[in-house]
């Protein structure tokens, strides 16, 4: 089994080695691919170095050198990528040394695409593990509820399933075949800010055959610092809900676009068109919500019904 792990760099000098390494440390990670994004900090003298050091250590900047955000980033990564499986780490995370124990039996299965397990957090910074826990709680391991396998894993992602299965599951902890990423035409979304990863994850989820490997504890772990981008989006904020419209909006398109199956494709239908409402400020979000609940009355339903008619917080 022969791994690239591909790594996103931006403003990471604190973290990157201490990643690096951790990718390292298996024998069956023949890549690691740094791709470093313009950073403003000593990153790039870093991924330099460390390039040097390690023949397995291979840097790639964008074309430009520019600054091109974390999607074209990883795109980069999977189009530069040697080996049959890829792996991501982000820079100021790392891996656990159980981090392919699964993946090494389970990928024995031809049929198996894609694998994935459970990532647990390190607090770096008190200011981001306050900021943390305030947004997800005491909800320290990230993980599914239960093992399952193709079909069931999309549907327990969107919601679908009768049981929760969790509506997320993490890129540190997912090893993918990288034929079946360019065979369906897998890649980050470059016109998302922020949830390319549930974008990404969501498709490839209904794409490929994916499976559960060991979610009961973390084979990777994500560090908390002051700078995490995601924890500093207030919930229910209008930046929230302007990043979920988008996440959403290019869910629906792809689903309409790719002829997902009916019953899927009404239901990113519901959740785009009620977090488009909650997105919306002044009488015309009443106006949108009150249209779409009698064209769609199943809009009452959706995750977003409560938030489409109460004002958004400052």
């Amino acid at each position: 089994m022969k791994i690239s792990v591909i790594i996103p760099v931006y403003n990471a000098a604190a973290f990157l080695q201490k990643a690096v390494q951790s990718a390292l440390q298996f024998e069956e990670v023949a890549e690691v691919i740094l791709v470093e994004d313009a950073s403003t900090d000593r990153s790039l003298e870093i991924c330099k170095k460390l390039e040097l050091e390690n023949v397995r250590i291979i840097l790639v900047q964008h074309y430009d050198k520019g600054n091109h955000g974390a999607a074209e980033t990883r795109n980069l990564g999977i189009n530069k990528a040697c080996s049959e499986f890829i792996a991501f780490l982000d820079a100021d995370d790392y891996y656990l040394p159980n981090r392919f124990d699964a993946e090494k039996f389970l990928f024995n299965n031809e049929k198996t695409e894609g694998v994935f397990g459970a990532l647990g957090t390190e607090f770096i910074t008190e200011k981001g593990k306050a900021e943390f826990q305030e947004k997800f709680k005491n909800n320290e391991l990230t993980t599914v509820q239960y093992q399952a396998e193709g079909k069931d894993i999309f549907e327990g992602l969107l919601g679908f399933s009768t049981k929760t299965f969790g509506s997320f599951f993490h890129l540190n902890t997912l090893t993918v075949r990288r034929f079946s990423l360019l065979k369906n035409n897998l890649f980050f979304n470059k016109h998302l800010r922020v949830h390319q990863d549930s974008d990404f994850i969501i498709k490839l989820a209904y794409h490929c055959h994916l499976k559960t490997g060991t979610i009961d504890q973390a084979i990777a772990v994500r560090g908390v610092h002051d700078d995490n981008r995601i924890t500093k989006i207030k919930q229910y904020s209008p930046i929230y809900y302007s990043n979920q419209y988008q996440l959403q909006k290019s869910l629906y398109q792809w689903a309409s676009s790719n002829g997902v199956e009916k019953k899927y494709l009404q239901k990113l239908k519901l959740d785009y068109l009620s977090v488009k409402t909650a997105s919306k400020n002044g009488i015309g979000k009443y106006l949108f919500y009150i249209i779409s609940a009698i064209q769609y009355p199943q809009l009452l339903r959706t995750r977003y019904r409560f938030h489409a008619l109460n004002p958004q917080p400052q």
